[in-house]
């Protein structure tokens, strides 16, 4: 297996020495160019170091109380294979999230892939615990014609590690390019298994480090890999599409009025959610049928090197 390691991947994160709309191609002060380049080509990216490790610490905190309260919620704790789940939250449960949203690596990001009136419409993380097996390869949703035909990414998600990730902790691994890959006349999330050769020949291992930030196509296909540590491997995630995107409507992001008052106006104008007076429990709707069995090693063929 030709597999790359690497700390958490190319960061196209790329800092240029100007203010955004200087007309140099820059946003924010990172580089268009740089972040379309990564997201159109491998279609991954990120940036080190964009949070304090303290910064993420408290964001641990906040997962590990919002884990446990999904896990006694009928439902709260939505399977994704084996000792393997995804939780979806409201945003304001989350101290950091409007640090998260008004990142300007994130506005830089989002603006450049997704236009200026891109919709933030989820907030959740994935937590993959101790004998966490491998996942099939996969994609999260099936392609939209706007990528399939258009070639245009009119969705991205945003990961950030809550951890050291190590190789034994089961690292994410993806197949860079792979977002473009047409699945017609199979299932159009999960590639047949004699195409997994291209993908654990293009597989890059991400050993993010707790503080770094990464955005990725969500079709670009990809994988957990298998959980050999005796330590969870939470991760927070930020969905966010386009005008034309559809993603909202596998979820349900809602917030208080009172939050949403007290929301700085640019942050406002970027949430797809429902302003409540009280927080209703999520009902999970993006299931997943073909992540829940997992896949034991011995049958994925090839040197799995995890």
């Amino acid at each position: 297996m030709n597999e790359t390691r690497n700390d958490i991947g190319n960061a196209a994160g790329n800092k240029a020495a100007g203010p955004a709309g200087n007309g140099t191609g820059e946003h924010g002060g990172y580089e268009v160019a740089t972040i379309m380049g990564a997201l159109y080509g491998d279609g991954f990216t990120a940036l080190k170091g964009a949070f304090s490790r303290e910064w993420v610490q408290r964001l641990r905190e906040d997962i590990d109380m919002l884990f446990a309260e999904a896990q006694r919620q009928p439902g709260g704790a939505l399977p994704r294979g084996p000792n393997r789940f995804y939780v979806e939250i409201h945003p304001e449960r989350l101290r950091g999230f409007v640090d998260i949203v008004t990142h300007p690596w994130v506005v830089a990001v989002c603006e450049a892939i997704l236009g200026p009136d891109y919709k933030v419409v989820e907030a959740g993380f994935d937590v993959p615990g101790p004998g966490a097996l491998h996942q099939p390869w996969h994609r999260d949703f099936p392609t939209p014609e706007a990528t399939l035909v258009g070639r245009r990414l009119n969705s991205l998600a945003f990961n950030i590690t809550t951890v050291d990730v190590t190789e034994d902790m089961g690292p994410f691994e993806i197949a860079p390019g792979t977002q473009w890959d047409d699945l017609a006349g199979g299932h159009p999330m999960f590639p047949a298994q004699d195409l997994w050769p291209r993908y654990q020949a293009r597989a890059q291992r991400k050993l993010a480090q707790m503080g770094d930030i990464s955005a990725r196509s969500a079709l670009t296909i990809h994988r957990g890999t298998a959980n050999h540590s005796d330590k969870s491997r939470p991760v927070f995630v930020l969905g966010v599409d386009a005008p034309d995107g559809t993603n909202a409507d596998k979820h349900d992001l809602q917030v208080t009025r009172g939050y949403w008052d007290s929301l700085p106006e640019e942050v406002r104008r970027h949430l797809s959610c429902r302003v409540v007076d009280r927080l209703e429990p999520i009902v999970q709707e993006h299931a997943i049928e073909g992540l829940l069995k997992g896949v034991d090693e011995p049958s994925m063929g090839g040197s799995m090197g995890g």
